[in-house]
């Protein structure tokens, strides 16, 4: 039996920047009502209710205009919470799904045309083994790769930045756009040195790979104020500003420890620290999710 998450703050502490007008939260969650999309049988956590009106109050608190929702490991291949939320919210979501392993042309381009921008993989392993339950792998992605090429789409990957210099190659040759989650799930402790965050930088750099500078909570030490993860996000800003989205992972799953539960208040004031001028706020968060996501 998986155990229920703690739910989000509803308490945001007060922002001490301007958010530039259509800015975009890169990566965030849905879930249910579970009457009519239930959560997967298998699982690692369970997670409360979420609706897209919720989102929306998330959006307002925070001074942000647009999101991107992206299906969690816990729904398995079911992506109609989020399709419901994009149907009900068109010209303020897109959307990111995970697709089953047997997902045709048909179904990709009914999913595009209501806002669906990519497709999530889940490549997360720590010594060999998955470090969540469900989610679709590498040869999905090879399959599905033509397919999402002709409709525009990214493959966003949810991978440790370490493990990239193996899986890079294979990722590369698909054509497609990658999108790294959570800057790469890095270790703070391993340092901006670590080879394979050097290659998520190179990638960057490069013009050849996204990257979304969220998950701080996820990398760094709140008790801190994140400041471990400074350089890891600084890095890969300044090895391609046009390369880089932000999230706040809201609704925050996965959490069952009320001192480590991040706040989107603060969360999102870590941008001072990143983003040093109008410009590169603008940058980070209207133009470039724009691009990427076709708002």
């Amino acid at each position: 039996m998986s155990k229920q998450c703690l739910s989000a703050s509803k308490d945001y502490l007060p922002l001490n920047l301007k958010i530039p007008p259509g800015a975009c939260d890169s990566h965030v969650h849905v879930f249910g009502p579970f009457s009519e999309y239930p959560l997967s049988e298998e699982r690692s956590y369970t997670p409360s209710e979420y609706s897209a009106e919720d989102f929306l109050s998330h959006l307002n608190k925070i001074g942000f205009e647009r999101g991107v929702l992206v299906t969690a490991s816990v729904c398995g291949t079911d992506n109609g919470s989020i399709l419901a939320a994009l149907k009900k919210y068109p010209k303020l979501f897109r959307g990111v799904v995970v697709p089953d392993p047997n997902v045709g042309e048909t179904e990709l381009a009914q999913w595009h045309s209501l806002g669906v921008r990519g497709a999530r993989f889940n490549l997360l392993q720590i010594e060999g083994k998955p470090l969540y339950k469900n989610g679709v792998g590498l040869e999905v992605l090879e399959r599905i790769a033509p397919f999402m090429k002709s409709l525009g789409w990214h493959a966003q990957i949810w991978a440790h930045a370490p493990d990239l210099t193996e899986l890079g190659p294979r990722l590369l040759k698909l054509g497609i756009p990658l999108v790294i989650d959570h800057m790469g799930r890095m270790s703070t402790s391993k340092g901006v040195d670590n080879p394979g965050f050097q290659y998520l930088c190179d990638l960057l750099k490069e013009g050849k790979a996204w990257a979304k500078i969220s998950g701080a909570d996820r990398v760094g030490t709140k008790s801190l104020d994140y400041l471990d993860v400074d350089p890891f996000a600084m890095s890969l800003i300044n090895a391609n500003i046009e390369r880089v989205v932000w999230g706040s992972d809201w609704p925050h799953i996965n959490y069952f420890d009320p001192v480590l539960l991040p706040n989107d208040g603060q969360l999102v004031n870590l941008l001072m620290r990143w983003l040093t001028s109008s410009d590169q706020m603008e940058q980070v968060l209207v133009k470039n999710p724009k691009l990427l996501y076709d708002f």
